[in-house]
């Protein structure tokens, strides 16, 4: 009990102690030159230098960043919160690893023309033409889906799949994904593997075909070529642009750079759906 009660005694000298005018300290960022507030005037400069200070920083706040939770990048929004065509930037795809290209020594000759230069013999790939590409294959996908047109995305890498799955998925029945291994003939020999009642009743050959790696899939290219489907692909350094109608140079290795990429066809295609209802 003498514990306790001597406990309450040094609690209630202190709750008095922080109460008395003598105890309290004006602020100052050095500690060894803290000044009492022993009279009314310690008070009023106090207030003033408070205010002084408020003053400063309503001022000079207005010159700061603008930087904020909803205006930065994040990798995750390439994929769930894509960006419109006409709101993609360079410097997004360079965040996104577009422009890295293979080694100098397997570039092919006719990449040249979107090669930017070479560092560390890796050709770097000039963003300002995959840029423009891709707002030019984002144009295309748009007026195709605007005419009731079908897209079909590619994608057969395992770390591909999210990304097809997702353009697939905003545009509902004008779109469909290849995520697995391409069956040679599923275009040209579409009668043996859907049957003729599937082919009566279903779209089979796309309109358009977007491929995020083209090479595991020169088959998918080939039967595009021989039905007439325009093709839409990311060509790296290594790759002759020429095997597909539209390429995208860019990063064919990047995870990142595919789902910007498809992201941002996706969005095209999904402003043509809505340009197809509002017919």
């Amino acid at each position: 009990m003498a514990s306790s009660s001597s406990r309450l005694a040094l609690r209630a000298r202190a709750s008095l102690a922080l109460r008395s005018p003598q105890r309290c300290y004006h602020w100052d960022p050095k500690p060894e030159d803290a000044q009492r507030l022993e009279t009314t005037d310690d008070w009023t400069a106090m207030q003033l230098s408070r205010a002084e200070r408020r003053a400063q920083l309503s001022f000079f706040s207005q010159f700061g960043s603008t930087t904020n939770r909803d205006n930065i990048w994040r990798p995750h929004h390439q994929l769930h919160k894509p960006v419109a065509p006409r709101d993609i930037t360079l410097n997004a795809l360079v965040a996104a690893g577009a422009h890295m290209g293979h080694s100098s020594k397997i570039l092919n000759p006719s990449f040249m023309p979107y090669a930017y230069g070479t560092r560390a013999d890796i050709t770097i790939i000039d963003m300002e033409q995959t840029l423009a590409h891709l707002r030019r294959a984002a144009a295309l996908v748009r007026s195709i889906v605007a005419s009731d047109g079908t897209v079909l995305f590619i994608g057969t890498r395992a770390d591909l799949v999210p990304a097809v799955r997702k353009a697939a998925g905003r545009l509902e029945t004008n779109a469909y994904y290849v995520d697995g291994k391409w069956l040679p003939g599923t275009l040209t020999n579409r009668i043996v593997h859907h049957g003729l009642e599937v082919m009566q009743e279903t779209r089979i050959v796309p309109d358009c075909v977007i491929l995020l790696n083209p090479i595991p899939n020169l088959h998918a290219i080939r039967e595009c070529a021989i039905e007439h489907v325009p093709t839409i692909g990311i060509i790296d350094s290594n790759v002759d642009p020429r095997i597909v109608m539209y390429p995208i140079p860019a990063n064919d290795e990047s995870t990142r750079t595919a789902e910007l990429i498809a992201g941002v066809l996706s969005i095209a295609a999904r402003e043509g759906l809505a340009l197809l209802r509002d017919k």
